[in-house]
């Protein structure tokens, strides 16, 4: 059977690097465009053999050389997304709606099978924030530009690879307290990346055309809880400080000064609003997909890099030693 062609934007983050082995190992053959090859390109070869995997070096706004890549593609997946602005192009509004509206036409254009396009959970009711109106615009003219394009919203998406239970416990191993907003009872439903990649591949393979799917993990865990599992699983005791929104606000505006800043206005916005399903759209379960793995059991398989000891921490190694 002849090989697919993948065509991957955003391929060389937690979730393309998961997805490319997927694809890969199941005769799939992926292009991934990068926007700097010496940084990158390093990374992605390594995820699949030699023959499976071209790495592109590109501008994602130039549409002649993103053109081209589609001419060889089947199907195209946008995994890009910003948590926050920055110079050079690098918008909401850009990153968000006006790239994914062009891959989706460049889609129609040239008669892929499939285009998916990765947005995200709980968008529709913050209509406060511009990552969230610029997400549902892009979903709209996605949709427009391509009706058979599916829309994937995930919840938070979490594995050893993410800037979310990782950076967690970062701050968590290193601050004496830790802030809460909004009391921590923000709900969220994590998925694993694994489970993630797994929508995706089925999609694709079964060669299906849902419109919007949520993509949700086994479990509702709040904000506050999820910090609490996080400090149980590396072996520490801190202070959860609730923080005041006058205050939040004013150490949201600091930490915007930073290239990567630890919030955001916006996303103490978002922060607001549940992170789960919503009831209006189909979910990976409704679809048969469900999502297998979960959140403390993920995540004590790499947490041992913040405790103490690190990896001859953990209880087998204990164990071992006691016996011993």
């Amino acid at each position: 059977m002849k090989a697919k062609n993948c065509l991957i934007f955003g391929g060389s983050g937690q979730i393309g690097k998961n997805l490319i082995r997927k694809l890969t190992k199941n005769n799939f053959k992926v292009t991934v465009v990068t926007r700097n090859l010496h940084q990158k390109s390093y990374i992605v070869k390594t995820q699949a053999n030699v023959g499976y995997i071209d790495v592109v070096e590109s501008n994602i706004f130039d549409e002649n050389k993103i053109r081209n890549l589609f001419k060889k593609a089947d199907i195209c997946i946008n995994l890009i997304g910003i948590l926050f602005e920055q110079k050079k192009g690098n918008t909401f509004q850009n990153i968000h709606s006006v790239f994914p509206s062009l891959l989706a036409k460049l889609s129609k254009e040239y008669g892929l099978k499939h285009f998916i396009h990765l947005s995200a959970l709980g968008i529709n009711k913050a209509t406060d924030s511009n990552y969230a109106k610029t997400k549902l615009e892009g979903e709209d003219k996605v949709l427009k530009n391509f009706p058979l394009a599916t829309i994937l919203r995930p919840s938070i998406v979490y594995s050893v690879d993410d800037n979310f239970t990782t950076n967690f416990m970062t701050l968590l191993n290193r601050l004496p307290f830790f802030p809460i907003y909004y009391n921590g009872v923000t709900k969220f439903a994590p998925i694993h990346c694994s489970d993630l990649t797994d929508v995706i591949y089925n999609i694709i393979s079964k060669n299906t055309y849902p419109k919007i799917i949520e993509c949700v993990g086994p479990e509702i865990i709040t904000f506050k809880e999820i910090i609490q599992r996080l400090l149980i699983l590396i072996d520490k005791k801190r202070l959860l400080l609730p923080m005041p929104l006058p205050v939040a606000n004013i150490t949201a505006r600091f930490f915007e000064i930073f290239p990567k800043p630890l919030i955001t206005k916006d996303q103490l916005r978002l922060l607001k609003y549940d992170n789960i399903s919503s009831g209006k759209y189909k979910t990976n379960f409704d679809i048969g997909i469900p999502s297998l793995r979960y959140f403390d059991d993920e995540v004590k398989k790499y947490c041992f890099m913040w405790k103490e000891g690190g990896q001859f921490s953990t209880e087998k190694y204990q164990n071992e030693k006691i016996e011993n």
